[in-house]
């Protein structure tokens, strides 16, 4: 099972690497960087025969009582997201052997959470089933949170990874509310079969919705984008791999995956077309303005999201094609710059474009790789980017209705794109008259190959596009490709895409150019709506409410504390049981007459409890209770819980006695008009439960409408494999021996601390005792005599 082996690996390795990091940081990258190299290469090995049509898969029976299972599958969408994952997770982890070169905390602890992050994203992106995507998305979400915050000493990164851990993690419920709803809708929860034969109903649309929630969450789409330039404040190489090629694209591609399953369904295509624009376009105007590089990516990442975001979940076959030749394209243009902007951080102290100028010339192969990044980002021929754009803009001509507008939406958030490439550039890399030449020394070989090998990787896919052809195709097929179905390629004539494409190329040129005229009217927009400040007020809005509620009901009452419970029981069961029980129609009043005399001792008991005014007695009359509930137990048929209750009335009453040995004998409450006022309230509350209780009992006992088959195997197995007649002691000696060792265990640690409190009350008499015997008397000098000797 070599996809569950690679998975296992990795999170085997990531756990024994903290012991390694401590002898050497950078053993520990290197080693970490060898379980993704070789899932990399086992995947590619495989890519002749899952191109072709054979699909890998596996299962691993999780909880088989209940149908959990680990279900794996290596299909073309997974083959590509590997390439990312794996093959960019092993350079970045390279790569950070040179970034965290002095060492220090955060170079022990990136190591193994980097490559546990690579293990739950390739869990991800080979799972086949609904559940095991949740687990795995959720182990990257907590990956994620420990990346960002690190060692938690500054509170800029304590806050960022706390909002990255609320926004994803609450959207991963939303998520996994309508995975339920899909998977119980359609009866079974393999991703594989529901792509076979896709449900419908109203259902599935809610599920889309819900769904497409957590996707959007997790891609930073609006209005959930803040978080992931909050997020920058995590080391470079952290941030190349999980918010440029790993992480954010777990949201988009999830709308991938199910992209065949929701195929046709307005809830699902409509939103994810509309919020992806409206992000690919205020990303793209938000990162025309930033001065700090990473900020300034972070953003282009927003915007390249909401791209993919329009393409991969639009439903059709060139807009799927488009998706996935854009969604390799992304991940190896971002991963190149953001690995390039580390090196300038880490080799000139700044990543800030107002202080940066003349590096062009300083690092001429930095630049170099950094263009080829851009150009594929600004998609410039004959990069991969360009490909991917080009299919883009084909994917939405011909058609009627809104087809041309997302055209036009496209076009111009592919400007930005261009603007802020060249804004990239320029701020890095170009002489400033008005700056000062940035004194910085070279990247070595060893920071350089790893952030020049994906801006290779752009140029060769996209001049041997074939062969992204072949794997995106592979995964286009789910949806239908008419007649003619879309290739991609470098020249496709003088069509009207490339005219869409050099219009946005000379778009962006003059945006670049009027930067500064841009900026100036930016500065003076009124901000309506800001996603940070809303975040923020959210939560503040949150930590006051929740201080009201605290305040209101953690008053250190206990009647208040009890009160709010039984509320609760009664509004959730008991409305529940309200609606939709029913009584039994054979109820009788008793089974036994001995019913009826202990009965009445108890209900007597317990109305003395509430008239009892010393608390000996009314200690006393609840240990009544509990005897003659015993002795209903007896009459039913159950010694063995009459023994347990019999004993655990006892020490609780034995405890009670030496408690109240130290509290007055009278309950010493005074009567106040606030408490005569909540009497009856109390009263209240505390009849509807028991009524409530009484009720469910009758109910409960009566749902069961054939014996289950446990007790047909008690009673068959009693005699012939434990030697006894009666089969309540067979199971309490034999087929439930531990439980029952568990309650003795139980009931002999209650006497050890009741024979404790004996034992210690007496040993403090003691000492009490002692202490009064031995200390010497001192006589106090009488009112006479201290007046005399004030007057002296």
């Amino acid at each position: 099972m070599p996809l569950l082996a690679f998975v296992i690996v990795h999170l085997l390795v990531a756990l024994a690497l903290p012991f390694l990091a401590r002898r050497s940081t950078r053993a520990a990258f290197l080693t970490a960087a060898v379980p993704p190299a070789a899932a990399l290469v086992w995947v590619l090995a495989q890519a002749q025969p899952v191109l072709s049509g054979q699909v890998i898969t596996e299962t691993v029976a999780w909880a088989p009582l209940i149908g959990l299972e680990l279900s794996f599958r290596l299909d073309p969408l997974g083959l590509l997201m590997t390439v990312l994952v794996a093959g960019i997770g092993s350079l970045v982890l390279i790569y950070s052997d040179t970034y965290f070169s002095r060492g220090g905390g955060d170079a022990r602890r990136s190591a193994p959470l980097l490559l546990a992050f690579a293990g739950a994203m390739l869990g991800l992106v080979f799972a086949d089933d609904l559940i095991t995507v949740y687990v795995f998305w959720e182990l990257t979400t907590i990956c994620s949170f420990l990346l960002v915050g690190q060692a938690g000493i500054s509170r800029e990164s304590r806050r960022s990874a706390l909002q990255a851990l609320m926004i994803t993690s609450l959207g991963g419920l939303v998520m996994l509310l309508g995975f339920v709803v899909l998977g119980e809708s359609a009866g079974t929860y393999r991703i594989s079969e529901l792509i076979a034969n896709p449900p419908g109903g109203t259902p599935v649309a809610v599920a889309a919705v819900l769904i497409l929630v957590g996707a959007f969450t997790k891609s930073a789409q609006l209005p959930f984008h803040n978080w992931l330039p909050a997020a920058m404040v995590a080391p470079t190489p952290i941030s190349a791999y999980l918010h440029a090629a790993s992480m954010v694209k777990a949201g988009v591609f999830l709308v991938a995956r199910l992209g065949p399953v929701f195929a046709g369904v307005p809830q699902w295509w409509l939103p994810a077309v509309v919020f992806g624009l409206a992000t690919m376009l205020v990303g793209g105007w938000r990162a025309l303005h930033e001065y700090d590089l990473k900020k300034l990516l972070a953003y282009g990442t927003v915007s390249q999201l909401g791209f993919l975001m329009v393409l991969l979940g639009t439903g059709t076959y060139t807009a799927a094609v488009a998706g996935t030749a854009m969604l390799l394209a992304h991940g190896l243009f971002k991963a190149t710059l953001f690995l390039v902007v580390g090196i300038i951080d880490h080799q000139a102290g700044t990543r800030d474009i107002r202080e940066l100028s003349g590096l062009g010339r300083r690092m001429p192969w930095l630049a170099g790789i950094a263009t080829l990044g851009a150009a594929s980002m600004a998609g410039l021929p004959p990069m991969l980017g360009f490909v991917g754009k080009e299919a883009a803009f084909s994917a939405y001509l011909g058609g009627s209705g809104p087809e041309p507008l997302v055209d036009v939406v496209l076009v111009a958030g592919s400007m930005l794109t261009v603007a802020y490439s060249l804004r990239l550039l320029w701020g890095a890399f170009a002489d400033k008259r008005d700056i000062a030449p940035t004194e910085a020394k070279p990247a070595g070989p060893e920071a350089l190959v790893p952030a020049a090998l994906p801006a290779a990787a752009g140029v060769f896919l996209g001049i041997g596009y074939p062969v992204v052809d072949g794997l995106t195709s592979a995964y286009a097929s789910a949806f239908p490709a008419g007649a003619d179905p879309y290739h991609l390629g470098l020249w496709h004539g003088w069509t009207l895409p490339l005219l869409l494409s050099a219009i946005a190329v000379a778009g962006g040129v003059a945006l670049h150019l009027g930067r500064t005229r841009f900026t100036a009217l930016r500065n003076r927009l009124p901000r309506l709506l800001d996603a940070q400040r809303g975040y923020e007020r959210i939560m503040a809005l949150l930590e006051r409410v929740a201080v009201g509620v605290t305040g209101r009901l953690q008053v250190g009452s206990l009647p208040t504390y009890l009160g709010i419970i039984l509320l609760t029981v009664l509004a959730i069961p008991g409305s529940a049981l309200v609606v939709r029980a029913s009584v039994p129609e054979d109820l009788r009043a008793y089974d036994n007459l001995l019913q009826l005399p202990l009965a009445i001792v108890v209900i007597v008991a317990a109305i003395a409890v509430l008239r009892s005014r010393r608390r000996l007695t009314a200690v006393l009359l609840v240990g009544v209770v509990g005897y003659g509930i015993g002795g209903l137990f007896i009459v039913d048929g159950g010694p063995d819980l009459a023994l347990a209750q019999f004993l655990v009335e006892t020490l609780t009453l034995v405890a009670f006695v030496f408690v109240l040995r130290r509290l007055p004998v009278r309950f010493t409450q005074t009567e106040t008009a606030t408490t005569k006022a909540l009497r009856v309230p109390k009263a209240i509350i505390a009849g509807a439960t028991g009524v409530f209780i009484s009720l469910a009992a009758v109910i409960f006992s009566a749902a069961r409408q054939a014996p289950p088959e446990a007790s047909a195997e008690f009673i068959a197995n009693a005699e012939k494999g434990a030697g006894a007649t009666n089969v309540v002691n067979a199971i309490i000696v034999d087929f439930r021996a531990f439980d029952t060792v568990g309650e003795i265990a139980v009931l002999a640690v209650a006497a050890t601390g009741v024979a404790s409190l004996i034992l210690a009350s007496r040993h403090e008499r003691r000492k009490r005792s002692t202490r009064a015997a031995t200390s010497p008397r001192i006589k106090t000098p009488t009112l006479a005599k201290q007046q005399e000797e004030v007057r002296e």
